[in-house]
């Protein structure tokens, strides 16, 4: 396994690759691996002749009140991780090489970057579509593997790749779960044992809208009531969204029509917890009194 921190290193290795007809995968991360990250990079794995791994902790994507001095930061592990799974290249750059003194170019996606995600934490997804579209012109994949746990951003990258022209396509890998259904996050060791317990709530409550919704439920607001009723029992869990959204735009649904995302954010303790239900159906819906 290769180790490039450089990015003319970087964007040497795709051309050479490209130029023998080798397909490149790639797995954009901010490190801390575990097993989510470990499903997407043995899909790309089966999909690709070569795997590349970023491992960079992207500060343009924190707020100043935000966790990034305390971001959990393991390359020695991640690489360990990376080289057992059949990883070709570690692409580990340091933050003056990413983003060099005078850098003054920043990428936007507005719309998609207007509500939820957006709204809690400004200038969050600039910081995203910034790196991403660095990210895949140094690499330039073939394909490149997110998880659908941060559903938001999988569409705003969908977006800024389909309007920008950006190389590859955007494969989208179901959540990894634990068993009570928490998604896997880096952030999750930061869960006290009592906010651990607790944290699956975001996931029943998300599964109550969506066991709404098959039950012939189709108004929007109504479906808002039963994930909220949900957290609410849950003394340790503040809300800061949970929401019926159209899956392409993000927009809020008053009404459904065939298919839905929920969204959910949750806090914790010291810990934000992000989850989302894609859900489609075909049954007509029950008649509303």
């Amino acid at each position: 396994m290769k180790i490039i921190r450089t990015t003319s290193a970087m964007a040497d290795w795709s051309r050479r690759l490209h130029r023998e007809g080798v397909t490149i995968g790639f797995v954009p991360t901010m490190g801390a691996l575990h097993e989510g990250h470990r499903a997407l990079i043995r899909a790309a794995r089966l999909a690709c002749d070569a795997v590349v791994v970023s491992i960079f902790v992207n500060p343009t994507q924190f707020g100043p009140t935000e966790d990034l001095s305390k971001y959990p930061r393991q390359l020695r592990l991640d690489q360990a991780l990376c080289r057992k799974e059949g990883v070709d290249v570690v692409f580990a750059p340091t933050t003056e090489t990413m983003y060099p003194a005078a850098s003054q170019t920043v990428v936007t996606v507005p719309a998609m970057a207007r509500r939820w995600e957006g709204e809690a934490r400004p200038h969050h997804f600039q910081g995203v579509a910034t790196i991403v579209t660095k990210l895949l012109s140094l690499v330039q994949p073939d394909n490149t593997w997110f998880g659908q746990k941060d559903y938001q951003q999988v569409a705003l990258v969908q977006q800024l790749v389909k309007d920008l022209n950006l190389p590859g396509d955007v494969v989208v890998h179901p959540t990894m779960r634990e068993a009570d259904g928490l998604a896997l996050s880096s952030r999750n060791v930061y869960l006290s044992r009592p906010q651990r317990q607790a944290a699956p709530v975001l996931y029943r409550a998300l599964q109550a809208g969506a066991a709404a919704i098959r039950a012939g439920e189709r108004r929007g607001t109504h479906i808002q009531r039963h994930m909220t009723r949900v957290v609410a029992a849950e003394p340790l869990a503040t809300i800061e969204y949970l929401s019926v959204c159209n899956p392409n735009t993000l927009e809020p649904l008053s009404a459904l029509h065939r298919q839905a995302v929920l969204l959910g954010a949750l806090r914790i303790g010291p810990v934000r917890l992000l989850d989302n239900v894609l859900i489609s159906f075909r049954r007509r819906p029950s008649r509303q009194m």
